[in-house]
């Protein structure tokens, strides 16, 4: 599986500009007024994992193929937009198809660059967004149940809107419907409210390494745990390097990670997700996974018929397969294991695949890490 996060914001708050880093791209027009983003822009970024290099090296395998996100360019958003200004209705409808929001806020002063409000206050920014976002979905609860009395409608999903529409009617928290119901029931309902965020300030770059006035307010409002400090410009700037001119710019202004690197690290964490491998010598490949994902779910993951079919999953830890130097050894060292049905695939598991290729068959593959939808 791959994640999709959309990048939304007020205008000029350097959402297309963070768009063209992470995705290493022109393709999202950056522009000095409002608006400059009208349709969205989409892009699919390979995630960066040292480990398969590693792995590769060992199965002498002919290729390696990254798990990948994809980051959505989101026209800015303003007061009244769910009522229709600006792009309002056009743009909360690009949203709802997102697993995770990147909250773009600004959190810089400069003459040079508009603002659409007369001053910078990341607070006040993010709740325009996110009232805006509430009322979105206030409208569409209300029209979705009025809608149950003419056509059927799941019963989870009416408990859901039920829920969700106290809350927002009686500003509750939504933990009530994230404690009853699972992330993927949630995603699937199209909320605005119950997706989760990332928020990124940001800045210069004389901020970039300790933050400024405008970060310390807004983490004191918000906290750490889904708040990230980057420079959209820096960013640019750093995409624009040769890998070793990368590194030492990257030491001299004190950055250890990059932006995109530390997005993809907090959306695995919110989304709560794992990456297991598959490893031959045809290729070397990353799968992206659900936490708690069964052995047969992650089978899935490659194609559905591997999932109906599982019969074992031949299993080394990613450190032990490097260890052993691959699966032969791993194996004569007692280091592979064979798992079946209930087994919680965990993050770094390299896998083979066993699995029938016809229901009530007999006949057994092992897959050795390629795709075939």
């Amino acid at each position: 599986m791959s994640f999709k996060c959309g990048i939304v914001g007020l205008p000029n708050v350097g959402k297309s500009t963070l768009f063209n880093a992470l995705t290493n791209s022109s393709k999202a027009q950056a522009a000095n007024f409002p608006f400059c983003t009208i349709d969205p822009n989409i892009g699919i970024v390979p995630v960066p994992d040292e480990r398969l290099e590693k792995l590769a090296k060992i199965s002498q395998s002919k290729k390696i193929i990254n798990t990948t996100i994809s980051f959505v360019d989101i026209a800015g958003l303003v007061k009244g937009a769910s009522k229709g200004e600006g792009l309002g209705n056009k743009f909360l409808s690009h949203i709802r198809e997102v697993d995770a929001i990147i909250h773009m806020i600004r959190c810089f002063d400069s003459a040079d660059i508009q603002n659409v409000n007369p001053s910078v206050d990341p607070i006040r920014d993010l709740d325009i967004i996110e009232t805006e976002m509430m009322l979105s979905d206030l409208e569409s609860i209300e029209k979705r149940l009025e809608k149950n009395n003419k056509k059927n409608i799941n019963e989870e999903e009416i408990e859901i809107l039920k829920l969700a529409l106290d809350c927002i009617n009686n500003n509750k928290e939504f933990s009530v419907l994230r404690s009853q119901f699972s992330k993927k029931q949630l995603n699937q309902s199209g909320l605005l409210c119950l997706k989760p965020k990332i928020y990124v300030c940001n800045v210069d770059e004389k901020s970039i390494k300790t933050g400024n006035d405008y970060t310390k307010s807004f983490i004191e409002k918000y906290g750490n745990d889904n708040t990230l400090i980057v420079s959209a410009d820096i960013e640019n700037q750093i995409n624009e390097l040769e890998k070793e001119e990368k590194a030492n710019y990257m030491q001299m202004i004190g950055l250890e990670k990059t932006g995109l690197n530390m997005l993809i690290q907090k959306g695995y964490k919110i989304l709560e997700l794992d990456t297991y491998f598959t490893s031959g010598p045809q290729e070397t490949r990353a799968w992206t996974i659900q936490k708690n994902c069964t052995a047969p779910m992650a089978a899935g993951e490659i194609h559905t018929d591997f999932e109906k079919g599982f019969i074992r999953a031949e299993t080394v830890s990613y450190e032990d397969f490097i260890e052993n130097n691959g699966w032969v050894n791993s194996k004569t060292n007692g280091k592979m294991r064979l798992e079946g049905k209930e087994y919680i695939v965990r993050d770094g598991d390299v896998l083979n695949f066993r699995f029938n290729t016809w229901p009530n068959s007999f006949h057994t593959k092992v897959h050795k890490g390629s795709k075939n939808n």
